[in-house]
Formats: C-alpha cells, structure tokens, sequence
C-alpha cells in the first residue's frame, strides 16, 4: 500500500514537472502606458524569463507599449504585436464610433506589420454597430485577427458580419458553460477561446470534467493569457502563470503543450 502511494506521489510530481519545462505564450498581454515606469522592460522581461514564458501577443495603450516589447524580442522571446484601438481609456466605451479611432486603426494597419486588432471592448448592441463591421471586413481583408471581449451574442454578431472572420475571444466568455463554448466552436471554424479571468474551469485545484472533456476535444482552440490591464496584475504575474501551469499538469502532455504554445504557433505562423 505505501508503495503504491509512493508511486502515485512520483508519477504526480513526474506530470507537474513536465508542465513546468512546457513554454508558455502569453496570448493576452498589455505593456500600457502607466506600467511603464514601475515596471521597467528590464523587470518585465525577467518575469518572462523565470515562468518560461517563451511568447507574448502583444496589445497596449498606446501601441507603442507593443513595440517596446517588439524591440526587445529575442531568441528567448517571441512578440506577436497586435494594435489596439486605444489612444487613452476614454476609447474605450465607444471606440467603434470614433471616426478618429476608425481612421487610427487603419494608418497603424498601414504603417506596421499587425498580426490582428485588439483586444477591443463590445457590450450589446453595439457588436452590430457599422463600425464594427468596418473593422471586422478589414481584418478579414488583410487575414488577420481580431481579439475580442464580448460575450457569446457578441460572438455570433461577429461572425454575421463577416463569416470568414479570426477571432480570439478574450476570456472566453468570463463564465460561459461548456456546452455553449463548445457550440460555437462547432459552429464557427475559427473561433479560438483565450482563459485570462476564466472562471469555473477549475474545482478545488481540479479540471472539471465537463471543460476537460473540451479541452480535450478542443486542444487547438484555446489559448492562455494573463491580461495585465492594470499593474497589480503585473505584480501577480508568476501567480498567474504558475496557476495555469497546475491544471495544464492534469491534461495529457500534447493537449497541454498545444494550448500553452503549440496553438498560437500555428496561428501566428513562423517567428
């Protein structure tokens, strides 16, 4: 019997090892204006470095926050920038009917090479306002992403506007069930959940057996993000990391490698 448990006890600490060497993209970072000075790049990159953190989607406030990190890639360190529709905070309730933002995104699109748009902020209606669709048909123009905070009749909204639309879904719907995040899985071919603020997917330090089963199912459709939006989450980022390292430790090796790298490789191509 204690031999047993010593076995068991070894295999366990043998599966959280092998999460632990498992490089990890960040697939939903913003380096934004007022973290800057308290968290120098110096300090932000160590951070990477000592989670094994191998890769980051890049969106900031302003977009120069992506650039930063752009600049400072390296071997050891993958940046996928993203423009986000933001000059300031006050963008953000209203960014899709800004003729201002409208015009911003389209110079930056121009002017750089972007994997995608956002992390931008939709409630309600306003998923369906003609702004919206302005920017999804740009996307779908260029082939890139979008990455998008709404909910699931936001989702849906999307993919009327164009059905050949990428889109990330920021959070994955905060608290959606599983049932309906598999759905739209189904649904939409595209559609890929990122977890930051993710909530119900773990029991009691466990992987629920209905988002196991998705994950599962679903190994090349998800991605993980810690979404620094405001600097405390900076100061909980090894927290942040290391939590997601304990459930991706109850998965199979390849589904947990595919959702913690192996996906936003695939999407975002080649480094």
């Amino acid at each position: 019997m204690r031999r047993a448990a010593v076995l068991i006890l070894a295999c366990l600490l043998a599966t959280t090892a092998r999460a632990e060497d498992i490089p990890i993209f960040d697939a939903h970072l913003h380096y934004n204006a007022e973290a800057q000075e308290p968290y120098p790049l110096s300090h932000v990159l160590e951070l990477f470095r000592r989670n094994n953190v191998r890769g980051i989607l890049a969106n900031s406030r302003p977009n120069d926050g992506s650039w930063r990190l752009y600049d400072a890639r390296s071997e050891a360190l993958w940046v996928v920038p993203f423009m986000r529709p933001y000059r300031t905070r006050a963008d953000i309730p209203n960014w899709f009917s800004d003729p201002e933002v409208l015009a911003l995104i389209e110079s930056e699109l121009q002017r750089a090479r972007y994997f995608g748009i956002g992390e931008f902020h939709l409630h309600g209606q306003d998923t369906r306002h003609p702004g919206v669709k302005r920017v999804i048909d740009l996307a779908v123009a260029r082939d890139i992403w979008v990455h998008a905070h709404t909910d699931v009749a936001g989702v849906e909204a999307l993919y009327e506007h164009n059905p050949r639309a990428k889109v990330i879904w920021a959070h994955t719907g905060f608290s959606a069930q599983a049932d309906e995040v598999r759905r739209l899985l189904r649904t939409y071919p595209t559609l890929i959940g990122e977890f930051s603020y993710r909530s119900g997917i773990v029991e009691d330090g466990k992987l629920t057996d209905a988002w196991r089963a998705l994950l599962t199912e679903h190994a090349d459709r998800f991605l993980l993000g810690s979404d620094t939006w405001i600097n405390m989450r900076w100061e909980m980022y090894s927290e942040l990391i290391a939590a997601y390292r304990v459930w991706l430790a109850q998965l199979p090796p390849e589904v947990a490698r595919q959702i913690a790298f192996g996906n936003a490789e695939r999407m975002f191509g080649a480094r």
